[in-house]
């Protein structure tokens, strides 16, 4: 009967990881699934249980830091929004965060733009993309 528990705990840490996409509970599922085997080969629930924790453990400590190595790789290609991260932009309706204002024209799209510092930057000028919310570009003026 054990074995069912275990696995439940399998599917309920595999969505997880579908849901959160940053390694957390994965290597409990692999931990999940070594349990599972020991049910079914009648072992005692004690001996599930630290099958389950030392396989856990072991995954999260041996696999873990060649897994965040690969996804956290600096030569990948940035996509959508990252892409724009440091571009530059040029205003075509002046930035102005008080009265909620402001355009840029980056790579032949309009975005709605915003001052990371709070100042106006007039029509024409030459902004950096220092980051993204929602939907608008947070920018600084470039340095000439």
């Amino acid at each position: 009967m054990e074995s069912y528990y275990w696995l439940i705990l399998l599917a309920v840490m595999i969505a997880i990881e579908i849901i959160t996409l940053g390694l957390t509970t994965i290597w409990f599922a692999v931990g999940a699934l070594a349990a599972y085997v020991a049910a079914l080969i009648g072992a005692d629930i004690v001996v599930q249980v630290i099958v389950f924790l030392a396989v856990s453990l072991a995954a999260l400590f041996f696999t873990r830091p060649v897994a965040v190595r690969y996804l956290n790789n600096k030569d990948r290609t940035k996509t959508n929004v990252d892409s724009v991260l440091g571009c530059t932009a040029k205003v075509i309706e002046k930035i102005d965060n008080f009265n909620a204002e402001g355009k840029v024209m980056l790579n032949g799209m309009e975005w709605m733009a915003r001052s990371e510092n709070g100042g106006v930057i007039d029509v024409g000028e030459t902004v950096t993309v220092k980051e993204v919310s929602g939907v608008k570009l947070i920018c600084d003026k470039k340095a000439d």
